[in-house]
């Protein structure tokens, strides 16, 4: 300014040559020109223009005309509200004061609303008269501007934190934005369908022109007024021009443009509405006016995410109160010390013998007090304290009603509820009453003892019979052959004696072979878990095999076995052989008449188990007829000797020993054993 000032043409203007200027005004140049604070003069009636470089930003478009002008005519647009304080500085001398005063300065080529602390001073002249104005200033616009904004932002925050849908976060938000109207003249806010191909107006304020707030707009369709279509593609704001903001022709305001953005799901690419705001005539749409729409838009995306977080945690709690209500099961929750009732489903209420509308918000002891003396408020205690889980089965719980006592029995856990700290504030219960289980496994349990009873009996018989069977057999036998020697010799040799004597010691010889059979099974029946040792699997089948060597040759029998290493386990060393024996034997016994025999002997380790398989290709059975083989004296095939009593002692052996036996078998192709037996 001080470089203009020299090359002025002062000679054309009022004041004259600056040698003619009173030396108070020369002063006072001297003292704005080397201040770094904006500072100006108006000298004299007529007000010429005198400023330093630090007051140029607030002339803006008005530099360098200024210099030298009048002030009347340079700040025509603020004159009514300045014109007159300058005035009454100009004829009493008062000085003037303002703090952030708005004025709107055209300096950019619109009236722009900007924001002023200054102090008007009287300047004298040499003689001691007023001569002019002293300013000395300071913008405060962008300070103004900020905090206005930060209390919109503010406010929407503290607004939209209470909201409950979508429809109310629309609303809620545009009428806070309104109140804010020199920043945001209108505003309007869409959000995107669930699948993203509609958007749907969800709050507007500011008035608009009908054809530009259309209640839903295709996303798929490119729109005049909103350009969403190319925003989804691009992600970027874009700023639209409104000449159409006329109703029937006539304007209905002054705001010609309007920024468009897109609302972000937060920390993501999705956009999942958009917000539109009108941009002011008054104000430069600067980074500034750009970053508060961008941190207002962040904030509704917020809020909208908050929103629909909260409806999907009140949906998923109606979701787990319809559960709660339908579960098969008793459900309660038991709030602090004293164990009020916030939640009791159905189910619980049934246990308790009580109405829901009875119980909620009451202590539960008080509700059925009868569980105080029964524990039940030690194990509640006990989960408070420790925060360890409670789990019980089958527990007993007496409840009087109508003076009967009725008891029940029930599984249940008493499980911790805690806080976000990690504090046990309550319990949640879960309870299975399984009375009719436990009454119906009790009468189980009677009718087995009374099986058990029955089965002693008949295992008593068994051993009986087998032994007082004996005697009788052998004496008949005895009076048999002592008849035979009274009979004549020519009597004993016809063939009707022969015949008649061989079916005698027939019957006589499968009398006492039913007797030797029974004698085997009371046998193992009585001396189950007898004679244990540490048994090698291998060896036992090997040795069965040996002493089937004669059979093996003769029926031309190959036998193929695949051993596992160290296959032990701890049984009778009588009964394991018997189980190979049975095996092996009716493999050979029951051998087709069409194909040498092939039998395959397998044993595998498993954790537990040891398991023997043995394969044959021989006559098998019917699948009907699996289960019948291992019956007492059931016998599948006629045509070779035996009393059908191996495979029921094979079947006994195994169970008695806490193993399982299984059979495949198909009629004329072979059958399979496997058996499963504890290590």
């Amino acid at each position: 300014m001080a470089v203009l000032m020299r090359a002025y043409s002062w000679d054309s203007h009022p004041l004259g040559h600056p040698q003619l200027w009173p030396e108070s005004l020369k002063t006072n140049i001297r003292l704005i020109l080397s201040s770094g604070f904006p500072m100006f003069i108006w000298w004299s009636q007529d007000l010429y223009m005198f400023h330093n470089d630090a007051y140029l930003p607030a002339l803006g478009k008005k530099h360098p005309k200024a210099l030298g002008a009048s002030a009347r005519e340079m700040w025509a647009e603020i004159w009514d509200q300045i014109g007159n304080i300058t005035e009454n500085i100009l004829k009493h001398g008062e000085s003037f004061n303002a703090e952030n005063l708005q004025l709107f300065l055209d300096r950019k080529g619109f009236a722009e609303e900007t924001y002023w602390t200054f102090s008007y001073s009287p300047i004298f002249d040499d003689t001691g008269n007023i001569a002019g104005i002293f300013c000395a200033c300071y913008e405060e616009t962008s300070s103004v501007l900020g905090q206005r904004r930060l209390k919109t932002l503010k406010d929407i925050s503290d607004a939209l934190a209470q909201v409950q849908t979508l429809d109310q976060l629309g609303t809620s938000a545009s009428s806070i934005l309104n109140e804010n109207s020199n920043d945001i003249p209108f505003n309007m806010i869409y959000l995107c369908n669930s699948v993203g191909s509609e958007v749907a107006l969800a709050g507007q304020a500011g008035y608009l022109a009908s054809d530009l707030t259309p209640a839903r707009v295709n996303l798929k369709q490119p729109q005049a007024a909103w350009p969403f279509a190319k925003i989804l593609q691009s992600h970027e704001s874009m700023v639209v021009d409104l000449p159409n903001l006329t109703a029937d022709g006539t304007s209905v305001s002054s705001v010609s443009r309007a920024a468009v953005h897109p609302i972000f799901k937060p920390g993501e690419s999705q956009i999942i509405g958009f917000f539109i705001s009108g941009i002011s005539d008054k104000q430069e749409y600067n980074r500034a006016y750009q970053g508060f729409y961008s941190l207002l838009t962040s904030q509704i995306a917020t809020s909208i995410i908050s929103v629909q977080s909260r409806q999907e945690i009140l949906q998923r709690q109606e979701y787990l109160k319809e559960i709660f209500q339908q579960a098969p099961v008793g459900i309660t929750l038991l709030r602090g010390s004293d164990y009020i009732v916030d939640i009791a489903n159905p189910g619980v209420c049934e246990i308790w013998r009580v109405k829901q509308e009875d119980v909620m918000g009451k202590p539960i002891l008080k509700v059925i007090p009868e569980a105080v003396e029964q524990g039940f408020k030690e194990l509640l205690d006990q989960v408070m304290a420790t925060g360890v889980p409670y789990v019980a089965n089958e527990v007993p719980l007496v409840l009087e009603r109508n003076k009967i006592n009725e008891t029940l029995y029930l599984n249940f856990v008493y499980h911790p509820l805690r806080d976000e700290q990690g504090f046990v504030t309550g319990i949640i219960a879960v309870a299975i009453d399984i009375s009719e289980q436990v009454r119906a496994r009790q009468e189980i349990e009677s009718i087995n003892k009374e099986l058990l009873a029955t089965n002693s009996d008949l295992d008593n018989f068994v051993y009986s019979a087998s032994h007082d069977l004996k005697a009788p057999i052998h004496n008949i036998e005895g009076l048999v052959n002592a008849l035979l020697e009274y009979i004549p010799g020519t009597m004993s040799s016809s063939g009707e004696v022969q015949e008649l004597t061989s079916h005698i010691r027939n019957s006589i010889n499968r009398f006492k072979k039913v007797v030797l059979d029974l004698t085997k099974v009371a046998k193992i029946q009585r001396e189950a878990g007898e004679d244990v040792s540490k048994i090698n699997l291998e060896e036992v089948i090997t040795a069965v095999c040996f002493d089937f060597e004669p059979e093996i040759a003769l029926s031309g029998a190959t036998i193929e076995t695949h051993l596992a290493p160290d296959a032990s386990i701890n049984f009778s060393a009588k009964n394991i052989r018997s189980i190979v024996y049975n095996l092996i034997s009716n493999a050979l016994k029951y051998k087709a008449p069409d194909r040498k025999p092939h039998i395959t002997i397998t044993t595998e380790n498993t954790a537990d188990f040891i398991l023997l398989s043995v394969t044959d290709n021989g006559l098998g059975i019917k699948e009907t007829d699996v289960d019948k083989m291992f019956s007492m004296f059931k016998r599948l095939h006629d045509h070779v000797e035996g009393s059908g009593i191996g495979l029921y002692i094979v079947k006994r052996i195994v169970e008695n020993a806490g193993g399982k036996i299984e059979v495949e078998s198909e009629l004329n192709k072979g059958t399979t054993f496997r058996i499963s037996l504890k290590k």
